[in-house]
């Protein structure tokens, strides 16, 4: 059964996922959602072996971007006409290149840190980096996050450099001069200290380093993420209607105070969505290692291959077990009976059913460790989905079976515990 309580097929179930990694920003954006994803857009490259899609959302930005940059271009050089928007096009390309830039510094950090990155994705509001697993010390989750910002502010400062280069009123100045703007804004956001931004893992990892608990960081960091998001709604439209920032602002990015306000609206609603996101997780680690093989696995009973399905069930109703596994003649392992085909077969017909017959193979990967828990036995399911498992212990003894269904409810039932934030 599956969360919705619809019915699915046995090989098809779905599978416990383990929480969502944490995201590296180099932008404002939603949370990335609950499932797990093979895709996630147009794949354009792996770079250092880690796949780089682009979401549909992006072209949708790339358009709007255009519209807007290619307006603000009729002001600044009247003489494009409507080339203007190639050029506004070409900003928005190069602009999205310096945002996979900072996400590709969040990835060479993971990696070298032995972090499996999944993927990265260019979206809406910037992108994204998901990275499987937690760091182990306060310091790296500090260099981790920190490097996205410090590139971005490399990158700031290169263009700078290429402005001083050529003439301003050109099309090559104000490129140059738009992704200096446009890099800075990104290292200077992201710095902010509120998850689920950079600057929220860093102020995570600093609080983590001085209580030496990962969880009072990530409440700080949230909570300072929240505040963050009620700051933007407010102060970005007030500042841009006292007019602080529209003198600050250069001719190319001007807005009106209804594009401020909603502007100001998303991105508190990212943030406070982020926020409240990361804190959740975070709760739901604390108890994921009471998710262990040991503790969810059914006692099992041995039976050859050609045993009668209704003398396998008496079997096992008398030694107060739940599961099957196929034994050979030396009583080797070889098959698990899967639930699900037993639930099949009408009483009627038991007697004449051979348990061999409702079997799957032990494959590869089908031996669960009793000792495997918490994010390391859902990874380790995921990476081999099937039904059942067989568990054994460290000396290769037969402990029991563990099946997806009853970690899916254990799953379920730890999201279900967390407290609200």
């Amino acid at each position: 059964m599956d969360e919705s309580g619809k019915s699915q097929d046995p090989e098809e179930s779905v599978r416990p996922q383990p929480p969502e990694p944490p995201e590296r920003n180099n932008g404002p954006k939603g949370p990335t959602p609950g499932k797990k994803k093979t895709g996630g857009g147009i794949l354009m490259g792996r770079p250092f072996g880690v796949p780089v899609y682009v979401a549909p959302s992006w072209f949708l930005v790339a358009a709007l971007i255009t519209w807007v940059f290619g307006g603000q271009l009729e002001r600044v050089l009247p003489e494009l006409g409507a080339a203007r928007y190639l050029v506004s096009l070409f900003f928005a390309v190069a602009f999205y290149a310096s945002v996979l830039v900072h996400e590709l510094a969040h990835t060479v950090a993971a990696l070298r840190f032995k972090l499996p990155v999944r993927r990265i994705q260019l979206q809406f509001f910037g992108g994204v980096s998901e990275i499987e697993k937690e760091t182990e010390t306060p310091g790296r989750e500090f260099v981790l996050a920190f490097v996205g910002p410090l590139l971005s502010l490399v990158l700031a400062g290169v263009f700078y450099a290429g402005m001083q280069l050529v003439e301003p009123d050109t099309v090559p100045g104000v490129l140059l001069a738009g992704l200096m703007i446009s890099n800075l804004i990104v290292a200077v956001f992201n710095l902010l200290p509120g998850l689920p931004l950079d600057g929220g893992r860093m102020l995570r990892a600093l609080v983590w380093k001085i209580t030496g608990r990962p969880m009072s960081g990530t409440i700080a960091a949230a909570w300072v993420g929240r505040a963050l998001a009620v700051t933007v709604l407010i102060g970005l439209p007030l500042l841009t209607h006292t007019g602080v920032l529209g003198a600050a602002r250069p001719e190319i990015g001007g807005a009106d105070s209804l594009t401020d306000a909603l502007l100001a609206a998303i991105l508190a609603a990212i943030i406070w969505t982020g926020a409240g996101n990361s804190l959740r997780m975070a709760r739901l680690r604390e108890r994921l290692p009471d998710l262990t093989a040991r503790t969810l696995t059914r006692r099992a009973v041995p039976v050859e291959t050609d045993t009668p399905l209704s003398e396998a069930l008496r079997r096992a109703n008398d030694a107060g077990a739940r599961a099957l596994v196929v034994v050979d003649r030396q009583g080797t392992p070889t098959a698990l009976v899967r639930e699900a085909a037993i639930v099949g077969v009408p009483d009627h017909r038991r007697p004449w059913v051979p348990v061999g017959t409702l079997s799957q193979d032990l494959k590869d990967g089908m031996r669960v460790s009793a000792e495997l828990a918490g994010e390391d036995l859902l990874e380790y399911l995921r990476a081999t989905p099937a039904t059942e498992y067989l568990v054994v212990e460290e000396t290769g003894e037969i402990y029991g079976v563990l099946s997806t269904g009853d970690v899916e409810r254990a799953f379920v039932s730890a999201m279900a515990r967390k407290a609200a934030p």
